[in-house]
């Protein structure tokens, strides 16, 4: 049996401090982390240290203000799975993390968004639009979950 390949994938800053949280959740599986700054694969050496066998890919930052860069996302983001395949892309957000749910969707693969615990008021714009896309669609605060998602299961991170 091979090991279960998971590709973590959220944008620079909160998103990406909140997706490293989740870490333990696949402690010992083939793992490859995708974001929007290449200086976080030093970091990841720190934290992770070299042993414990993972990839980085770096994809152009964009956001709905820039068009055209999230369109040279999109084709970052389809090159990096068709080349991985991961088992499960798990995300915390914002345009990486909805470009991957969509694309692996398509594609077969599990997905799971966890909504950022920075939106306590209301589910992020990308959570909204892409979340019933996810097979796991989670929020953070239980006053958000909804009958149609996402669901509360706790604070996870």
């Amino acid at each position: 049996m091979s090991q279960t390949r998971v590709m973590a994938v959220a944008s620079a800053g909160g998103h990406w401090v909140q997706l490293l949280r989740l870490r333990p959740a696949w402690k010992g599986m083939d793992v490859t982390y995708v974001s929007t700054d290449p200086g976080l694969n030093a970091m990841l050496a720190e934290k992770c240290g070299p042993e414990n066998g993972w990839r980085f890919f770096a994809v152009v930052e964009a956001n709905r203000w820039t068009k055209l860069r999230l369109v040279r996302q999109l084709f970052q983001l389809l090159r990096i799975v068709l080349k991985t395949r991961p088992d499960v892309i798990v995300t915390t957000g914002a345009a990486p993390g909805y470009f991957a749910i969509r694309i692996g969707k398509l594609l077969g693969t599990r997905t799971i968004w966890v909504d950022s615990i920075a939106n306590a008021e209301e589910l992020s714009l990308s959570g909204e639009q892409v979340g019933h896309h996810a097979d796991l669609w989670l929020t953070q605060w239980s006053h958000l979950a909804r009958p149609d998602g996402p669901d509360y299961r706790g604070s996870v991170i």
